[in-house]
Parts: C-alpha cells; sequence; structure tokens
C-alpha cells in the first residue's frame, strides 16, 4: 500500500501593523493640509493683484513752467480823456458813447502812446429869426431808409406829404423842392413802402390830374373837392381818395421823380386834408415828411387836430417850413406832439433844425 501523500500547509497571511497604518495617515493628512494652505495663499495673492491692477494710481503730469528772463518794468502813464458834451434839454436823441477801461496786470509791459483830446463842443447856434444857426449840414439823425431836408428815418413806412400850392412858384420856392424831393428819392432804401400827397386847395396823390376841385387818377377814376369860401375852405364832396403804397425800386424811382420834375401848381394852401388822407393809409404810415411854404387860417387848430390823432396812432410827423417863418409856431406844436422834428429852410436853401 502507498502511503498517503500529505496534504500542503497554507501560508500565514501578513497582519499590518496598526501603529504603521496611522503615522500613513497623519503624514498623508499633513500633506494635503499643507497643499491646501499653498494653493489657498495663491489664491489670495492673485486676487490681491487683481485689485491692485484694477485701481492702480493714474500718474499725473509733471507741471513745467519756464520763466523767461524779465525786463525791468516801465511805468507807463495813461492820460484820462475828459470829454465836456453839453446838449440842449429838447435835442434829438442821441446815443451817448460809453468807455470801458479794463485794468489787468500782464507779465510783459506794452507801451501805451500818449492821446491827446480836445474837448469837444456840442453847442448848437439858434437863432430867433432866418441868420444866426442856419447851416448846410445833414441836420438830424444817422442815415436810413428815407431822407429830406437834412431829416432822416428807418422807418418803413413813409409819406411825403408835398405844398404844390401856387405860392411856391415865389422865389422858385417849388424849384428847390422839387430838387430835394428828387435827391430823397434817390437815396431811398429798396423794399421801402412809399406813399406821396401833393395838396394846395384839394389834396392827390403824386401822379393824378388836378382841375379845378376835381381830381383824375390814372385809371380815370374822379374824387371832386368845393370850397366854402377863400383859400382855406376846401372840404371833400364825395367819397375820399384812398391812397396807395408803392414799394420802392429803380424803376419806381424813376417813375416818381418824373412825376415830381412835371406836376403843376394849384390854388389854395389846406393842411388837413392831406395829412388826414395820410393818417386814413392802411396799413397806417410810421413817418410822415410834412413841407408847407404857407401859413393858412385854420392852421393852429389843424396842428393841434393832427398831432393828437397822429400820437395816438403811433405816427412820427417831421415838418418842413420853407421860406414862411411864420409856420414855425404850429408846425413845432405838431412835431412836438408825435415826436418828429422840425426844419426852417431860407430862400438860400440854409436849414435850421429845430428842437
Amino acid at each position: 500500500m502507498s502511503e498517503p501523500i500529505p496534504s500542503p500547509v497554507p501560508a500565514q497571511t501578513a497582519v499590518p501593523n496598526p501603529h504603521a497604518i496611522l503615522r500613513q495617515q497623519q503624514r498623508t493628512a499633513t500633506l494635503v493640509s499643507l497643499i491646501t494652505a499653498l494653493l489657498f495663499m495663491v489664491l489670495i495673492g492673485l486676487v490681491l493683484a487683481v485689485i491692485l491692477m484694477a485701481v492702480k494710481p493714474t500718474e499725473q503730469p509733471s507741471l513745467v513752467a519756464y520763466t523767461g528772463v524779465s525786463e525791468k518794468k516801465t511805468k507807463v502813464v495813461v492820460p484820462k480823456v475828459q470829454t465836456n458834451v453839453q446838449r440842449k434839454p429838447s435835442a434829438p436823441s442821441m446815443a451817448a458813447s460809453r468807455m470801458v477801461v479794463a485794468n489787468a496786470q500782464a507779465p510783459t509791459s506794452i507801451p501805451v502812446p500818449e492821446i491827446v483830446v480836445e474837448d469837444i463842443s456840442m453847442d448848437i447856434g439858434v437863432g430867433e429869426n432866418f441868420g444866426a444857426g442856419w447851416g448846410d449840414g445833414d441836420g438830424f439823425g444817422g442815415g436810413g431808409g428815407s431822407t429830406f431836408f437834412g431829416q432822416s428815418s428807418n422807418a418803413e413806412r413813409v409819406v411825403y406829404v408835398i405844398d404844390f400850392s401856387s405860392s411856391m412858384k415865389r422865389d422858385d420856392r417849388h424849384k428847390l423842392m422839387r430838387a430835394e424831393l428828387t435827391e430823397s428819392l434817390s437815396k431811398m432804401r429798396n423794399g421801402l413802402k412809399l406813399g406821396m400827397i401833393f395838396f394846395a386847395g384839394p389834396a392827390w396823390v403824386a401822379g393824378d390830374t388836378v382841375k379845378g376841385g376835381v381830381i383824375t387818377t390814372p385809371k380815370g377814376k374822379k374824387y371832386k373837392y368845393k370850397t366854402t369860401g377863400g383859400h382855406a375852405k376846401w372840404i371833400h364832396d364825395g367819397p375820399k381818395r384812398q391812397v396807395p403804397w408803392w414799394t420802392i425800386d429803380d424803376k419806381e424811382v424813376e417813375r416818381i421823380t418824373g412825376i415830381v420834375k412835371t406836376a403843376p401848381l394849384n390854388s389854395g394852401t389846406v393842411w388837413h386834408l392831406p395829412l388826414n388822407m395820410a393818417l386814413d393809409m392802411k396799413p397806417a404810415p410810421q413817418m410822415i415828411y410834412f413841407m408847407t411854404d404857407g401859413l393858412a387860417s385854420g392852421s393852429s387848430q389843424w396842428a393841434e387836430e393832427i398831432g393828437k390823432r397822429a400820437r395816438k396812432m403811433g405816427v412820427t410827423i417831421n415838418c418842413v417850413a420853407l421860406m414862411q417863418p411864420k409856420a414855425e409856431k404850429d408846425l413845432k406844436t405838431m412835431a412836438e406832439m408825435t415826436g418828429g422834428q422840425v426844419t426852417m429852410v431860407d430862400a438860400k436853401g440854409k436849414r435850421k433844425h429845430l428842437k
């Protein structure tokens, strides 16, 4: 008999040491903690770096000042300029000049030339009658859209009311009037609205024909006047003539100038009819130039009535007395009531502008 084969004995499994396992775990935990702390610090550093970059202050540029070599300052004496101006109480309005002086200290002295200004006198000689106070100057105003015997206006709507009575033949007054009116037309601003009325006893628009008391327009329409006795007693006899507005341009100036040079004179002298015709225009004028060589019965009353009406309407009336000093009082009344001017013209064409 064979002997039985003995069974192999299993190998014994090694049992780990618990102390070694604990030490291994401690080392791993320590390592993980160190790595975590290191990563956390790196993260904080990155965050701080980003913040610092975002709020990095802007460098301010350096201000460099250069100072030149200054020369010895020279004291500059500027003389005071004093102008003594005397005006009459009721003189036409004049713009007062104003001087503004600014004192500033500059790094460089600028030489100022010495200026000597003589005293200016604005006294205007005015006599009681023709003679003293007369001259050839331009008179009132500083230019504008219309002029007449030294007066001027910037008004956009202007009416000339001109005496064409028979007395204008005396001393060739009508020649002086026609020449002045022609010059006024030549200086008018284009676009200005113009009305022109001639008068004697009746009143008519420049360009109408007159025969006795009948006025005929260029289109053949007739208007009538009648007299109740005397040169100053003319009145309307029927409908009133409506005065048209003309717009000034070269062609219109040529047409009206031809009328002024050739229109005949007529008898009578009545102020209020032509002036009321001017005030009846639509729209109303802003300025009326009124010229006469006569002083008619009732002129003082007309001056008051026309002056009140024009003042209420805001219309200015400038007056010219052609070789008729007796008309001064009534013309001055009408002008003063409307804020206008009065000019007296003598036989030689010399002008005296009243205040």
